[in-house]
């Protein structure tokens, strides 16, 4: 009787642990707030690969985006003033999620924008920072840290307050 139980205990736990294995298998890295944001590498609008890091010690926005979001949208023409006013302080990345290059040429030209426009296609960057929705903004101080994270749209001045205390 005792060696029964020990071997249905045995296999109770090898079970949750391959269980808990194959649910945790497909699950990016994530980082939040106070962490270490982690470097990603991204095409341009050009095709040129850009990463996290080539800004490092830099203050670096990232905005998470889509030209099909309305709120985006509306946003875009405040992300293009703070990017005019403050883009020698700190460097404006939007990360289109999943769209094609020509979709998003053709939002760039309509709406005369100057921002850096890197495409997540996998939605890779968009999970390992935990993006819900769009559009969402994050503030990576120049030590490469996580140091804010606002859903919504912003305006120029929100975005600055946003940023401020980091520059």
């Amino acid at each position: 009787m005792k060696n029964k139980v020990s071997r249905i205990i045995v296999m109770l736990l090898v079970i949750g642990a391959f269980t808990y294995f194959i649910l945790n298998l497909d699950k990016a890295e994530t980082t939040g707030l106070g962490e270490k944001a982690i470097d990603f590498q991204l095409e341009d609008i050009d095709g040129n690969l850009q990463s996290l890091s080539d800004y490092k010690g830099q203050v670096v926005v990232i905005n998470f985006f889509a030209t099909w979001c309305g709120p985006c949208v509306d946003e875009a023409p405040e992300l293009e003033a703070f990017e005019q006013e403050y883009g020698d302080k700190a460097k404006l990345l939007i990360l289109d999620l999943g769209e094609t290059r020509d979709r998003v040429k053709k939002f760039i030209e309509k709406h005369n924008t100057t921002s850096t426009y890197l495409f997540d296609y996998k939605m890779d960057i968009k999970d390992q920072f935990g993006v819900t929705g769009q559009p969402e903004t994050f503030v990576i101080d120049k030590e490469g840290v996580i140091r804010e994270h606002y859903k919504g749209p912003l305006t120029k001045e929100d975005l600055y307050n946003l940023v401020v205390d980091y520059l």
